[in-house]
């Protein structure tokens, strides 16, 4: 019996060598790439320039890997939520769409073992790697539906991207090749809570642009909050950053979701100034959706309450931040009424 293995996400090396181990032409291996990856075919039948014999061969031990969403919702706003099946577990994509622009986030792992405190897909635990077919099925998926196609792609989705990191750089790897997708590093960017030294891999072997969590400046309440920082404190993680150069292609930005009292006070500010001091990057400040958001959340098994920063807070903080040298921009919220918002992927779609 055949075992069934996808051929998306194989580099160009690896479907050569699929097609050899076939009894094909070694050039048949590009030809199945650009099927793949360019030509988007969901089945071997739509690989008219490969015989029909040698689609057989391959059909009987391998599988494109494209699949269709399970379920699919809109927002009020426009925003579109999709469900995908990876294995046993579930999955949510979320696609967002601008007047001059399609940006989809895509999730790297089926739930997260970073445990923030203030995440909802925090409260599924860890369930699941994704691979890099799986990651580009959403991608792919989701790419031929829109007229023109996708315009930016972020990996901010459920998940710790340099928790599983292998798969991301060969996702990353497809899609920004000549034989691949062919999308220019600068329409890519991957976040992460601050894991080194695999943000340090991921810089030296990828130009796409780098998103850090950050949501406090200050030891002690960011490891309250975020787990991750007793392990990877912020000071260590920005201080490793400053040694890469950012002034060109790639950009660094920091994520900064505001909590009322907690995290948008003078003193944060005045913190935040001090540690990115002399680092080319800019701050997202993200609203924090209160009301659906707070009941999922516990700190040592007991309930914590996280109160949203008002607007007229969030733009002096934005404002006092762009002034003291970091540029600062308010993240518009899209999504909130469908659980599509940052921090709000919990698969809820899987119910439906």
């Amino acid at each position: 019996m055949f075992s069934v293995e996808s051929l998306l996400g194989k580099n160009i090396d690896e479907l050569q060598a699929v097609t050899v181990a076939a009894g094909l032409p070694r050039f048949a291996g590009k030809q199945l790439a650009q099927w793949l990856y360019q030509k988007r075919a969901s089945s071997f039948e739509e690989m008219t320039n490969i015989s029909l014999k040698g689609r057989q061969i391959l059909a009987n031990s391998y599988t494109v890997g494209r699949t269709k969403p399970v379920a699919e919702v809109q927002s009020n706003d426009g925003t579109r939520k999709f469900l995908f099946q990876v294995g046993q577990e579930y999955v949510e994509t979320v696609l967002i769409p601008e007047e001059d622009r399609h940006t989809l986030c895509i999730s790297t792992q089926a739930g997260c073992r970073m445990r923030c405190a203030f995440c909802m897909t925090g409260t599924l635990g860890f369930r699941k790697h994704l691979t890099a077919s799986e990651m580009l099925n959403q991608i792919l998926t989701i790419d031929s539906q829109i007229d023109g196609g996708l315009t930016n792609l972020v990996l901010m989705g459920e998940g710790e991207p340099m928790d599983n990191l292998d798969e991301v750089m060969r996702t990353l790897n497809v899609l920004t090749s000549d034989w691949g997708y062919g999308w220019s590093p600068k329409r890519i960017t991957v976040s992460s809570v601050g894991v080194m030294p695999q943000i340090e891999r991921y810089l030296q072997e990828s130009d796409c642009h780098l998103a850090i969590s950050l949501h406090n400046p200050f030891h002690a309440e960011r490891a309250a909050i975020m787990p991750a920082e007793k392990a990877y404190p912020i000071v260590e993680t920005v201080k490793r950053l400053k040694a890469y150069d950012f002034a060109h292609q790639r950009r660094l930005s920091f994520e900064y979701i505001c909590w009322g009292g907690m995290n948008d006070t003078l003193r944060h500010a005045n913190e935040l100034v001090r540690l990115l001091k002399g680092l080319p990057c800019r701050i997202n400040l993200i609203r924090f959706h209160e009301g659906e958001q707070n009941r999922f959340f516990t700190v040592d098994g007991k309930p914590i309450h996280f109160p949203a920063s008002d607007e007229k807070q969030m733009v002096w903080l934005r404002d006092y931040l762009t002034d003291h040298g970091i540029t600062t921009t308010i993240r518009r919220s899209r999504g909130e009424d469908i659980l599509a918002a940052c921090g709000m992927l919990v698969n809820a779609l899987e119910k439906n």
